[in-house]
């Protein structure tokens, strides 16, 4: 064969050139993209730290350990400070719900030797009072009767045979209860009908 024939001859591409476009590499092309990942990392990532650089990272960190250690203790501390000052705000925002209460007994206690009438209307005005006192705070009086036992609000003080009233059912309320399911001051003292059984 000729030079001439030669030349005219196409030469054959590698076999890379010969796929198909397409997201399929053959395994010898692997190696080539490892690589190619390899000299993209960023340098920090393949370089060791000196001992020195090590360190002083180390040393940044308990640093950052001391300051928030520090932190929480001084919140602490705080904290143990205003807690009694709290308390004692609240304490008084109690006490100085009940001085109207107080106030309207002195005065009762004052009229005791007149029309007992009006006195006992005048009791009932300050229980009242109280009642709704009690109430502002969160506690709400309940002697509801022929209401399903509730073992939240109710306290059992008697069970009857009652046979008209479905079984479990307040009959009486011999003390009245202060609060809400999940809240209580007090649960009431009641009288319950008898569960048949």
């Amino acid at each position: 064969m000729s030079d001439q024939e030669q030349s005219r001859r196409p030469v054959a591409s590698s076999a890379e050139d010969q796929l198909p476009p397409g997201p399929a590499q053959p395994a010898a092309a692997e190696p080539r993209a490892h690589e190619a990942a390899g000299r993209a990392r960023p340098p920090d990532e393949t370089r060791q730290e000196s001992p020195e650089e090590q360190g002083a990272r180390i040393a940044e960190l308990e640093d950052k350990w001391r300051r928030a250690l520090a932190d929480v203790d001084n919140i602490r501390k705080r904290y143990a400070r205003e807690r009694p000052r709290e308390l004692e705000a609240e304490r008084a925002r109690v006490a100085s719900a009940w001085l109207p209460v107080v106030d309207n007994l002195d005065l009762a206690l004052e009229h005791a030797d007149s029309d007992s009438g009006a006195i006992v209307s005048g009791v009932k005005a300050v229980r009242d009072q109280a009642v709704e006192v009690l109430r502002r705070l969160g506690y709400p009086r309940y002697e509801e009767t022929g209401v399903p036992f509730h073992p939240e609000l109710h306290e059992v003080v008697s069970v009857v045979d009652e046979p008209d009233t479905a079984p479990g059912t307040v009959v009486k309320v011999l003390r009245p209860g202060y609060g809400e399911p999940g809240r209580q001051l007090r649960p009431a003292a009641v009288v319950v009908s008898r569960t048949q059984g």
